[in-house]
């Protein structure tokens, strides 16, 4: 994905039939009836998945190796899902209902070869949407299937919050701009600001990343990311000491993984420490690699979740403290 070389997914029309599925945590049914009814809102066809209401428990007798408690069903019927869904050819997107755990768990499940056949129809690219967790459904998407995917808000999550205030209508707006594309050229541009900068400066190329500790679990396996030389990382997490964020960001340094990135943006870093030591400790690791750094963007965990695209070409002003992600067609400029 070097370069903008990702193939960006086709953007959404009304009536269009999207699949929500469940390929981590166990779903609340009331939160995802919720969340559909969000999606229906915005004109899409929302249909749920067969096994994304399924909830494994503790204990029993002659459970399956897979039937682990925490996961919303066993390993191979959320990868049945996930792959029923792709390759679906009346399916233009696939919605993850909400992350917790359990995604990587179904990686080795997966027909690569018969999804890779179904990524791209005449339209274009299919969708991927989810967050968190779901990042490591990302990372595989975007390098066995060159397309772009979508970074946000989970229907069984964030969508259906208790308050409808402006956090979940600018969540809203975001992730509609995102999925949309404007109706005539598709071509608009997504600005997402920060509120400091960390390391000054201007950058330009492809967005990569997700949440952190997802990136730093799928090192070393056949579904980790291409390396970040030349793109913008995004990063972000939730529930994480600042000693551990410090530990995850020495692991990607280590593996090289960041070496000859472009630039740097990060989330909100929700429930995870004293600020100010989070930013002492970025700034202390990040610092050597002499790029801009961009802090306090609300994508991923948050009360606010803007939509990136992941893979998309993009723009990193960090003195004037904004991200640009471009719409498909837009190109960096």
């Amino acid at each position: 994905m070097r370069s903008g070389g990702a193939r960006r997914f086709a953007r959404l029309r009304p009536g269009d039939r999207v699949a929500v599925i469940a390929p981590s945590g166990p779903v609340d049914p009331g939160r995802l009836e919720a969340g559909c009814a969000v999606l229906r809102d915005l004109g899409l066809d929302a249909t749920v998945a067969k096994h994304a209401l399924d909830r494994n428990v503790l204990g029993g007798q002659g459970r399956a190796p897979d039937n682990w408690h925490g996961l919303a069903g066993s390993d191979a019927d959320r990868a049945l899902d996930l792959q029923t869904a792709w390759c679906d050819p009346g399916v233009r997107a696939v919605v993850c209902a909400r992350g917790g755990y359990g995604a990587t768990r179904i990686l080795d499940r997966l027909d690569w070869d018969a999804m890779t056949e179904a990524a791209v129809d005449e339209r274009g690219p299919k969708l991927l949407h989810g967050s968190s967790d779901i990042t490591a459904l990302h990372t595989a998407f975007g390098a066995r299937f060159g397309i772009t995917t979508s970074f946000g808000p989970m229907p069984a999550t964030h969508l259906v919050a208790a308050s409808a205030g402006e956090d979940r209508e600018r969540s809203l707006e975001a992730l509609r701009t995102v999925w949309f594309g404007d109706a005539e050229s598709g071509e608009v541009p997504v600005t997402v600001p920060g509120t400091r900068a960390l390391g000054p400066g201007l950058a330009e190329g492809p967005l990569t990343g997700g949440t952190l500790s997802m990136l730093t679990a799928t090192l070393g396996t056949p579904y980790a990311p291409p390396p970040a030389a030349g793109s913008i990382v995004f990063l972000e997490d939730v529930n994480e000491a600042p000693y551990r964020v410090d530990r995850m960001l020495t692991q990607l340094l280590q593996a090289g993984w960041l070496e000859g990135a472009a630039g740097v943006v990060l989330g909100p870093w929700t429930d995870c420490g004293d600020p100010d030591e989070l930013d002492a400790v970025v700034t202390g690791r990040l610092a050597p690699l002499g790029v801009p750094v961009l802090a306090g963007v609300a994508a991923g965990h948050g009360p606010r979740q803007l939509t990136l695209e992941l893979g998309a070409l993009a723009r990193l002003d960090a003195d004037a403290r904004i991200l640009t992600v471009h719409g498909p067609g837009g190109g960096v400029r």
